[in-house]
Order: C-alpha cells, then structure tokens, then sequence
C-alpha cells in the first residue's frame, strides 16, 4: 500500500543558513491557501520542531535513524501523512552533515533516501554571486543519486543579485533558484544556547509574521516549487500496521498528567502516539501556574524543556509543588528528562547564582554553569542498571543529552537508572535516578526506539489507580 503524498526536505548548506525560517514561511503560506501541511525535522531537534507545528497546526514529528529503526521512522511518516496534502520535511546542519564523517547515516540526505523524497537546498547567499553557484555544484556532485531538485537563495541583496544568481546556477548546475529571500533587519526568533527559543515561549505571528510572509511570497515562486513536490514517488504504506492500538478491548484509559508550558515543552510527538495507544489519556497541566494537578491522574510525565529560565515562578507554586511531593512519596508514577529531573531536585541554582527550591524529591541540586564548558550535547547509548519504570535491568536504549546544567554530586551505583556510553560504546558513565515508581535522568529517549516503554508506564499508573 502506498500514499501518493507530496513532499520536500528543506535542507542547508549548513546551520544558520535559513532553513526553519524558509520551512515556516512555506508551511504558512500553504496552510493559508487551504492546504493540510504535516512538518517534520531531522535529527533530535524540539525546537524547530516546535516552530513547525505551530505553522502548520499539528505535531511536527522527528525523524532520526540514531533514536528509532528505520522501519517505525517509516510507519511514522506515512501514520503522519495519512490525511495532509503535502509534507515538509526540514534537516538539520548541512544537508550530509550526520553521525559520522564516512557516511550518511543521520543526516538530512539519509532521510531524504529513505523516504524519496526530492530536496531543495537553501544557501546564504550574502556577498557572494557565481561563488554560490560552486557550493551548489558541489553538493548536487557530492551524491549524484539524491534528488536535488532546486535552490532557495536567502539573504539576497536585490533582484540584480538574484538575477546573477539565478544566471550562475542555470549554467552550472542547472537547477532552479526557486526563491531569493531578502536579508532581514533582525532574526525572526530569539535565540538561547545552541537554539531559538521554542513556540511556547515566542511563537512567530501578527505583524511580524505577515511581513515576513509577504516577503515570501514576492520572493518564491510557489507553483514551481509545488511542481518539483509533486514528483516525489508514492510514500510506502506497509510499516504504518505497527500503529495498531495497543490496548486491550474494552481496558480502561488511564490519565497521565504532562507538563507543559514555557518551562516544560520538550515531548517528541511518536512518544506521546504510543502513550496514547497503549492506553493512556495524556491531560496537560502547567508547573507554573496550575496549584494541583488535574484530578483523576494515575502518572506523571515531566518533559525537558528552562526550568532554570523559570527557577523563580516555579519554586514559588509552593501548594502544586509540595502535592507533587507527596504524590511521588505516596507512589504515584513518574518519568521526568532533563527538566523533568531539574524539577525533581531540591533546588535549581541559577547561572547567576541564585538557588531556587524545587520539589526536593531527588536529593541533588541542579547546577546552571553558564558556559560552554558545562554543555553536554549527543548521542549516547544507555544500559538499564536496574529495573525501572520503562526498562527491565540491562535492556541497552538509544538517546540523546542537550544539557547544560549539572547535579551537585553524581549518582550513586545504587541509584543510577542508566550506565551511559557514547555512540561508539567509550566514555561511560552512571547516569539518571531509578527507582520505584520513578525515572529521573538528563537523557532524552524516543520510545519509538523501545516502544515497550510505554506500555511499561501505562501499566504501572493502571496499577497505581487500582490502589490509590
């Protein structure tokens, strides 16, 4: 079975060159014009990710062949797309830039691959004109067989820059240049550490946003790209089975509260799929301004997101914070990353120095260095050192950090949830805080990578309501 879906990844020459901008402004202009748009983003990434679902008003899924196996990459997709018109699908960094130096694997171009899916790459083109022209030959050369289809050139400087740029293409490479973006005054979201800010905090929109899309849309030619789109062939259906319901006929859904809002927003979309399958009723609630949790939860999910931009409001809900510690005392189950786990300390001390208290259930204070030395980014294998909420001891998943805090002092061998290595299975090291009802660690997992995970935790909050 398959889908005849339209489809572009919109890849870079390298990070910083336009790409989430140019991804957004075409979701939004299409959504304007009646279209049902899905979105995606390579690799690990929430906060594009976050960006995309907010212009195209639905979740924006991650496809990343390090956090899942290509076969549910795949059932993903097509579970995704099965009632959008078209998808955009955006890399991260440059279009081959993945895990290793030697091959595709993690890249933009991987998904491009195994999805058949034609690719339009975006470029700075500042102070440059025929130079652009060599960078593009060079990446449609660099992998003959991968369908690079056309070119969107960003910060232009007029319609005499684009006019050469479109010329030095045509007699190179010959691909289109399907837009010729202008520069901007300033960048269309702030940014912090390594990233924008998420949508929950500074959602694109009003004046701004039809500025921008007005620019747009006197820059792109839209019909060539919907063309090039429309060549894509037709999206493989088969995996997308393995979306089944997991629950049992007639099995009572059970309510997991998720925290969300400016301080908690990082969830990966497939994660929250597979809760929802194996039968639970994910019911948002906000840290910051909701003072209990919303009645009839059996579980409690506290994604990654600043926590430590937040020390000040969230320390001072003291009535949600102290229920939430004796929730947790009483049994009730709960998974928390990165965030998640910052929230669970005793206390989060600032960059600045200022030590905000939290719920104080992991006895560790969570420490804001406030430079690059602290940073704690990639991808890591992580063996289960006990038995947990989602994993039975020595079950080996796949995962990701993106951190830079730390705790005061390390877990201990009788506390750790996780012994962590890099990908080549080197460096490793205790990680994370397993035990009873709860997982707590700095690692960010797919369970489309394990999805008995989510089974797992469904089943020990049916238990906890059966006993509550």
């Amino acid at each position: 079975m398959s889908l005849n879906l339209p489809r572009l990844l919109i890849a870079g020459t390298a990070s910083g060159v336009g790409k989430t901008l140019i991804s957004y402004l075409l979701i939004a202009e299409l959504r304007a014009r009646g279209w049902r748009v899905q979105p995606f983003k390579v690799g690990p990434d929430y906060l594009d990710a976050s960006h995309l679902a907010q212009a195209a008003s639905r979740p924006c899924y991650n496809l990343d062949t390090w956090l899942m196996p290509s076969a549910r990459l795949g059932a993903i997709a097509a579970s995704a797309c099965r009632n959008a018109d078209l998808a955009i699908i955006e890399g991260m960094m440059g279009l081959y830039d993945g895990r290793e130096a030697h091959s595709d694997a993690g890249s933009a171009a991987e998904i491009a691959r195994l999805l058949q899916t034609p690719v339009i790459l975006v470029l700075d083109a500042w102070a440059q004109a025929r130079s652009a022209a060599a960078v593009v030959l060079g990446f449609q050369q660099f992998a003959p067989q991968l369908a690079l289809v056309g070119v969107i050139a960003n910060r232009v400087a007029g319609p005499g820059h684009a006019r050469l740029l479109r010329e030095a293409l045509a007699s190179s490479s010959g691909l289109p240049l399907l837009a010729a973006f202008p520069a901007l005054s300033e960048a269309p979201w702030p940014e912090r550490h390594l990233g924008l800010l998420p949508a929950s905090e500074q959602a694109l929109g009003g004046e701004r946003l039809n500025t921008l899309l007005t620019l747009f849309r006197q820059s792109c030619d839209l019909e060539q790209l919907l063309t090039l789109a429309r060549q894509a062939p037709p999206l493989a259906m088969g995996e997308a089975q393995a979306e089944a319901p997991l629950t049992a006929p007639g099995e009572e859904r059970v309510r997991l509260a998720l925290a969300y809002d400016e301080a908690f927003s990082f969830y990966y979309p497939d994660t929250l799929d597979l809760l929802r399958q194996a039968g639970a009723e994910l019911v948002p609630f906000s840290p910051l301004r909701d003072h209990q949790l919303p009645a009839g939860c059996s579980g409690l999910y506290l994604g990654g997101g600043f926590p430590e931009e937040y020390a000040a409001p969230l320390a001072a809900n003291e009535r949600l914070r102290r229920q939430l510690a004796e929730l947790l005392a009483a049994g009730l189950p709960c998974y928390a990353e990165c965030g998640g786990l910052m929230y669970l300390c005793h206390h989060i001390r600032t960059a600045s120095g200022e030590s905000y208290p939290m719920l104080g259930v992991i006895e560790r204070e969570s420490i804001l260095a406030g430079n690059s030395a602290d940073l704690r980014i990639g991808y890591r294998l992580a063996r289960a050192q006990r038995e947990s909420l989602l994993l039975p001891r020595g079950v080996q998943v796949r995962g990701h950090e993106f951190h830079y805090s730390h705790l005061d002092a390390d877990p201990t061998p009788e506390e750790a949830a996780y012994m962590l290595s890099s990908p080549d299975g080197q460096h490793q090291q205790l990680e994370g805080f397993a035990r009873d009802n709860l997982l707590a660690s700095y690692l960010h997992l797919s369970f489309s990578g394990y999805p008995a995970a989510a089974q797992r935790f469904v089943a020990a909050a049916r238990r906890w309501q059966q006993v509550a």
